[in-house]
């Protein structure tokens, strides 16, 4: 099929907005859908040559995949927010230390730079291997490789830098 253009667009965003919307909010619920909905027309918008000539297959098929995408990136987060916890309690069975060296850990990514921070988030909390994260990065897979190695070094540096509480109360 011939690239479509804008108008063309614009009626399939009108003739199947609502059902690609009802097909997400079926599988994901309505907080979720709309967010489908957009991924699934950037795509389409993104890649016009790939739609074909009755798209709602397409974008059924699409959608789908948005959605697995996301329920994947969710059980990456939980279980990487869960090894957190692990490790945080491992390392004391105080609460008060967990939210502590938690804070510091939050403190401590803010004084990165935002290259820094979605190098370590990408790699980390998203789970990317390097050559996609370096996709997702827009620079090659040399490049986010150095770029992930300092982010850690930085990273660690601010740790060193960033205060832990360590005072015990005492009742």
């Amino acid at each position: 099929m011939a690239t479509p253009d804008h108008d063309h667009l614009t009626a399939m965003w009108a003739r199947h907005a609502d059902d690609v919307y009802a097909y997400a909010r079926r599988r994901i619920g309505p907080t979720s859908a709309p967010d489908v909905v957009a991924e699934v027309f950037t795509i389409a918008i993104a890649h016009p040559d790939r739609l074909p000539p009755d798209p709602l297959p397409w974008l059924y098929r699409t959608a789908w995949n948005v959605i697995a995408n996301t329920r994947r990136a969710d059980i990456r987060r939980t279980e990487t927010w869960a090894a957190l916890a692990r490790e945080a309690t491992a390392l004391s069975d105080d609460p008060g230390t967990v939210v502590s060296d938690r804070a510091a850990l939050l403190e401590a990514l803010k004084t990165l730079s935002e290259d820094d921070r979605e190098a370590l988030l990408l790699t980390t909390w998203e789970g990317l291997d390097a050559r996609r994260a370096a996709h997702a990065a827009g620079c090659s897979t040399a490049t986010f490789s150095v770029r992930l190695h300092r982010a850690r070094r930085r990273l660690e540096r601010a740790l060193d830098d960033t205060p832990i509480a360590t005072e015990e109360v005492t009742p």
